[in-house]
């Protein structure tokens, strides 16, 4: 009869060691790097714009190391500004509602571009070369994603030779946590 209680009794601990573990992993990030990649590849800066109808927006630097060039990303809310029905489904409609006027300098598409997911939006993703007033050049990729009738647009400023890779790092940002919940703030989902 002891037997058959203790090992009861071990049964009841496991479940509850399990339970636990099963818990943390539930409200905790869904891995532990993507967490920390997150966390210190991306850093807030100061948004470099003067003011304009939109507003400010926010503004990261990613760092050599984790996005594989340095990557400026610009992203901000144009509140009632896409088309409700449609969203953002060609790329004559990304490049309308986009922010690359802001970068400066001259810009002309380098690729097609191609349909994105944020979160529980839709939108779209296409790269830009991008060529500065002293000879700089580099690209330029820009996001459009939308909600409803607002609309989010996202500028990444890189080198030319890296956009390739740095596409799936700023789309993995655009849908961490830290981004949804400003989204869900901004947008009011």
């Amino acid at each position: 009869m002891k037997r058959r209680s203790a090992f009861a009794i071990v049964c009841v601990a496991g479940l509850f060691v399990v339970a636990g573990t099963a818990r943390f992993e539930a409200i905790g990030p869904s891995t532990t790097s993507e967490a920390k990649t997150h966390r210190t590849a991306w850093a807030e800066i100061e948004w470099p714009f003067p003011r304009d109808p939109w507003g400010r927006g926010k503004a990261y630097t990613c760092g050599v190391a984790d996005c594989g060039t340095k990557v400026v990303l610009y992203v901000r809310a144009k509140i009632g500004f896409c088309d409700c029905s449609r969203g953002v489904e060609d790329d004559e409609e990304l490049e309308r509602v986009s922010d690359i006027d802001l970068i400066g300098g001259r810009y002309q598409a380098s690729g097609s571009g191609r349909p994105i997911t944020v979160g529980a939006m839709t939108g779209r993703s296409r790269p830009y070369a991008i060529t500065g007033a002293r000879g700089s050049a580099g690209t330029a990729l820009l996001i459009a994603f939308h909600d409803r009738c607002d609309l989010v647009v996202a500028t990444a400023v890189m080198r030319r030779d890296r956009a390739a890779d740095s596409e799936l790092a700023v789309v993995q940002f655009l849908n961490s946590d830290v981004m949804q919940r400003w989204l869900e703030k901004t947008l009011g989902l």
